[in-house]
């Protein structure tokens, strides 16, 4: 298949796609779509709830593997939007619609990649392709769901809106909601403990400390507070202040290691909300990267999460399209950076994927 069919092809399933509302948790009518996409094709599909994923042709469990992932859920429009979310439109070279760009662009652009390779038998990899769910809200039911059912996989490349650049690295997240006790008492008189500035000093902690341990690709680690909330009447000090800090973390730190460093520091509690989204990459020698330097593509740590926290594997994050214009309104991508979202892929797969002669 050419490579301008494609693109065609690709262009049409983005369409298509844009078209079925697919909200986080809410994805069936699309996952139809994809599913239905390869069928046509002939092209046997698996599937886990909202959960599509192939295998190529000559498939053999005996040579390593390589997942394709990206992500068919959306973020809910914005209040911004001047045009239909969900009528896809070419204008001036966009297409404008919800999820074009974040992930419906780089998701079309893995599945044509997938389609390029999946009759050839001159590889020395399997590739699986998975369009997956829930990844706009780090659900569980997305590729976290399906991982024990594909092939053992060596190593993944996640298709998010990067503008075709490589992130090597990606930094976890750890979402800590903390609750400063004080006493109750009247605010007319010296008396109770006022929980909000038992709160402020351990936020202050927060917003001054440094972690030393600096990573090469993804720089410091971030914490910032987020939310905080306290008292009920104007007069009563309040005996208690929660809030929560955002926490990115690096790769020089496991989440264990943060969560004890914080929880050491603070005297108020602190509970994560979760210990899965953990910091992943890939070493800077794998043969990914190195394909991606003869490229002469831009390879940069990434301090935003996406699908690559949960694949623990060695992953990239890359892909047509550019992140500021995720969850914006009037979302669109550029009809011609999916053809070289395209190109990208299957350049840089060609330096790993094809048998030496």
């Amino acid at each position: 298949m050419s490579t301008q069919q494609l693109f065609e092809d690709a262009l049409n399933l983005l369409q298509e796609m844009i078209a079925t509302p697919s909200f986080s948790k809410e994805e069936e009518e699309v996952s139809f779509v994809i599913e239905d996409f390869f069928e046509r094709r002939h092209i046997h599909t698996y599937r886990r709830m909202n959960n599509i994923w192939v295998k190529n042709r000559h498939f053999n469990p005996e040579k390593p593997t390589i997942l394709l992932n990206s992500h068919h859920d959306t973020v809910r429009p914005n209040s911004g939007y001047t045009r239909d979310p969900f009528k896809p439109e070419i204008i001036d070279g966009k297409l404008y619609g919800l999820g074009s760009n974040d992930a419906g662009g780089p998701l079309v652009s893995l599945i044509a990649t997938f389609l390029h390779y999946y009759d050839r038998e001159d590889l020395a990899y399997n590739l699986i392709m998975a369009a997956t769910a829930e990844e706009e809200i780090s659900g569980t039911n997305g590729i976290e769901s399906i991982w024990t059912s594909l092939t053992p996989i060596d190593f993944a490349i996640v298709g998010e809106p990067t503008l075709c650049g490589m992130a090597t690295a990606e930094k976890g997240l750890m979402v800590l909601d903390c609750v400063a006790k004080g006493k109750p008492g009247h605010a007319a008189r010296e008396e109770g403990i006022n929980a909000i500035y038992e709160a402020l000093k351990d936020i202050e902690w927060v917003r001054n400390y440094r972690f030393p341990e600096v990573s090469e690709t993804l720089g410091e680690m971030k914490m910032t507070v987020t939310i905080i909330n306290a008292g009920r009447q104007h007069n009563v000090v309040p005996a208690e202040c929660s809030f929560t800090i955002d926490v990115r973390v690096t790769d020089k730190y496991t989440l264990e290691e943060a969560l004890e460093i914080i929880r050491s520091n603070l005297k108020s509690t602190v509970t994560p909300r979760s210990m899965r989204m953990r910091p992943s990459g890939i070493d800077m020698n794998h043969p990914l990267v190195q394909s991606a330097r003869k490229l002469g593509l831009n390879l940069y740590g990434s301090p935003t999460t996406s699908d690559q926290a949960l694949i623990p594997v060695p992953s990239v994050k890359m892909g047509p399209g550019d992140s500021a214009r995720s969850h914006s309104a009037d979302e669109f991508i550029f009809v011609d950076e999916i053809r070289k979202g395209i190109e990208t892929y299957i350049q840089l797969l060609d330096n790993v994927i094809l048998k030496k002669p």
